[in-house]
């Protein structure tokens, strides 16, 4: 019997018990749907990140203080380092040579409130102290209004970037707060510019913040325990681990660390950083195989017993093939290929509800659309594994049954 007369037959059987059919597909196609839908996410999600981070600059690392709470070792009290104070951004700035663009960071004030006329915001707005080279690294991205000049940094005017939620909040409308007042903690700034909006999804959330100059943070946000971090975006063709390296070096002799001592400050690469979080999203790829394995797995069963019961309903018919020269081969193959269909059947709804459902995720995250033709051939080997697996007992029973005892099966 030819391959497509068995499919046809299979497809007959398929109709003639269709309620049957269409529960144990469904089970099929809804661990499809997690382990496609899940792993696009993923997909989705690293897309996203890489591409985030790629923003920032492939060439981009930054120099920050040692962070609390490290281990000086066993058994010891975590280490608290020094801050990296201004003196020392300001001196590593001018002294290191490598072909780079740099900008400083700091945290001015965690928890400000913000006030222009009658509006006022809670008290959870993050005020962040930056210089004219921040927004040129990539960081971030203006909507309205221009950057920080280099006079205004260095006089430390009262001039300040909003984010673009916090200015939807006070204005209304974002392009309306340009060359506005608002008050910072009871301190008068002109506003010159708003981000743009690039939501909560991104590595952070810039909407809720104010952005001041570095020097004007000193003197209006005074903290004597104040770190900031250095941002350094290595020019194009140029090595990031040379540049790195000398950054090193000359942040040790700024810190004045004798040779052989441990460093107070961490040198933290954007690709490293893209790595942690994808690190730590692969984990849901892992969840998508336990649910897809559990649930074919039951699918599996129920498919075998739905067989089993067809192998019991047609003994009659298979008795009466063999009458008419069916071999036991054609009669394994027919029943096989029942199997095999449905969870193929199933599988490719899965795949299509799954595709849709992981883009759909991706893009609440800001990941691209993608079609993921590796899981597509995962899921589909699946169900062919799942087809075989569940139906070479019945179709075996099937093919064994004696022509004479079936011609009498009532």
């Amino acid at each position: 019997m030819k391959f497509f007369d068995i499919l046809s037959m299979a497809m007959r059987s398929i109709r003639g018990n269709l309620l049957r059919s269409i529960l144990t597909l469904s089970i099929i196609a809804i661990g499809i749907t997690a382990l496609v839908g899940i792993l696009t996410a993923v997909d989705g999600i690293k897309a996203g990140i890489t591409n985030t981070f790629q923003g920032l600059g492939a060439n981009t690392f930054k120099i920050q203080k040692m962070g609390s709470g490290v281990m000086g070792g066993h058994g010891r009290r975590p280490v608290e380092y020094d801050a990296l104070d201004f003196d020392a951004a300001m001196e590593f700035k001018e002294r290191y040579k490598y072909p780079a663009k740099m900008s400083l960071t700091a945290n001015a004030r965690f928890m400000a409130t913000v006030k222009y006329e009658e509006v006022k915001t809670d008290p959870n707005v993050f005020v962040s102290a930056i210089d004219e080279g921040y927004l040129t690294l990539g960081t971030a991205e203006l909507g309205y209004g221009r950057n920080f000049t280099e006079p205004e940094v260095h006089s430390g005017t009262n001039v300040c970037i909003l984010g673009h939620s916090l200015a939807k909040k006070l204005f209304k409308k974002s392009e309306k707060a340009i060359d506005e007042t608002v008050n910072v903690e009871n301190k008068k700034y002109r506003v010159v510019g708003v981000l743009a909006s690039q939501g909560a999804s991104g590595v952070f959330d810039s909407g809720n913040m104010v952005f001041v100059s570095v020097v004007n943070a000193r003197l209006r946000f005074p903290n004597g325990n104040t770190s900031y971090t250095i941002n350094v975006a290595v020019d194009s063709g140029y090595d990031i681990d040379a540049a790195t390296s000398e950054a090193t070096g000359l942040m040790r002799s700024i810190r004045k660390l004798p040779l052989g001592e441990e460093e107070d400050f961490m040198i933290s690469k954007s690709d490293k950083l893209s790595s942690i979080f994808i690190d730590q999203i692969s984990y849901l790829a892992t969840a998508a195989y336990i649910i897809a394995a559990i649930t074919l797995f039951g699918a599996a069963i129920g498919l075998m017993n739905i067989m089993l019961v067809a192998v019991a309903e047609r003994t009659r018919e298979v008795g009466i093939s063999k009458a008419l020269g069916a071999k036991n081969g054609t009669i394994l193959r027919q029943f096989l290929s029942e199997a095999i269909l449905i969870c193929q059947i199933g599988g490719l709804v899965g795949i299509v509800f799954g595709i849709i459902i992981g883009n759909l995720v991706s893009m609440l995250l800001k990941g691209p659309f993608i079609i993921p033709w590796l899981w597509i051939l995962v899921g589909i080997s699946f169900c062919f594994v799942v087809g075989i697996g569940a139906g070479i007992y019945p179709a075996i029973k099937a093919s064994r049954l004696d022509p004479i005892e079936s011609l009498r099966y009532e």
